[in-house]
């Protein structure tokens, strides 16, 4: 076992996060490629789970693999865990997230005719700009943002650049949705001074600029409301997957310095796959003693943080009862020592 000298646990910190009664919680976990993050959430949810909170696991990787983790197939809708109670995954659908974006544009249309090229332009964008994928997706994580169905909502996010250009959005958004209002503003009072002076077009023409603006102002107080939650620690908590690997610990150094400036905040790091110690082959051992100087890294780049580690599997991390014996290890009783030595499987 390996042992970490840390402030609190992962449990400690996550049992005073779910016992506080000001609405969902949310948990998102983040990481360079293939370090265990879609594990790390499928096991947190099953943790909240048990606990007797409503909980759903959320991918916003468009490679979904929590299909794979628990062997059971999901949608674009919470779809239940197989022989779990309370716990929910919905591994967000990009066609159909994209089609309702694409549907939300095409409304604009419809109601805004004199804006119908702009937005023709933006609609045929959808489809073509790199980003859009996101905004689409997006689109999804603020219902999940914006409804108190669920306790507990875990998002199991893309890899780090994908994650953070997401997360970036609430900002850009927010400044889009400013500007668009002062737009239609602008618009709505210029029209209403040429009604004054001229007839201006016919019956059923009409732009209702005031619904427009309306529905602006709704969208921008969901994003600001996103911004809030995102930000605020007794709500919302990023955690960083981590392997003890140079690249993989410095990606993750980047990541939160990043998250710091969204205003996201990062309690935790897991650090997944470490080799046990009791290893025998001359291989293992050598890898194990590479390991125990990145476990000091991770200590010297995340030391105030709670940092939780976990061994190699010996089996694929695949199926529920692996999965709970995950959640077991990750969320199990720490020792309550002076120097709160904790094991963490």
């Amino acid at each position: 076992m390996v042992l970490s000298k840390i402030k609190e646990s992962l449990k400690g910190i996550t049992t005073k996060k779910l016992e506080k009664e000001n609405g969902t919680k949310y948990i998102m976990f983040g990481g360079k490629g293939g370090v265990g993050k879609t594990t790390m959430s499928a096991a947190t949810g099953i943790y909240c789970a048990e606990q007797g909170l409503k909980t759903v696991v959320v991918s916003t990787d468009p490679a979904h693999s929590l299909k794979d983790s628990f062997e059971q197939s999901f949608g674009h809708e919470p779809t239940k865990v197989n022989g779990m109670e309370n716990l929910y995954v919905v591994e967000i659908d990009p066609e159909v997230a994209m089609s309702e974006y694409k549907e939300k544009l095409k409304s604009q249309m419809d109601e805004n005719p004199m804006m119908g090229g702009m937005l023709e332009d933006q609609l045929e964008m959808a489809s073509l700009s790199p980003g859009t994928d996101e905004s689409a997706a997006f689109d999804v994580f603020l219902k999940y943002m914006d409804s108190n169905e669920f306790d507990v909502v875990v998002f199991d996010t893309a890899p780090t650049g994908h994650t953070l250009r997401f997360l970036g959005l609430p900002e850009i958004m927010d400044k889009y949705m400013t500007k668009m209002i002062k737009f239609k503003k602008q618009m709505s009072g210029f029209m209403n001074m040429m009604k004054k002076v001229m007839p201006f077009g016919g019956k059923g023409e009409e732009v209702d600029y005031d619904k427009a603006l309306e529905e602006m102002e709704t969208m921008k107080a969901k994003v600001t409301k996103a911004r809030g939650i995102l930000a605020n620690p007794e709500r919302t908590a990023f955690r960083l997957v981590v392997i003890p690997e140079e690249m993989s610990i410095l990606e993750s150094e980047r990541a939160m310095e990043a998250l710091n400036k969204f205003k996201i905040p990062v309690d935790s790091v897991v650090v997944n796959q470490i080799i046990p110690e009791d290893v025998e082959c001359d291989f293992c051992r050598a890898r194990r003693s590479l390991q125990e100087k990145r476990l000091e890294l991770v200590k010297e780049k995340f030391g105030d943080k709670v940092i939780a580690n976990l061994e190699l599997l010996r089996t694929e991390a695949k199926g529920l009862d692996v999965l709970k014996d995950i959640a077991h290890k990750l969320y199990g009783e720490a020792k309550s020592e002076e120097e709160k030595e904790v094991i963490v499987a």
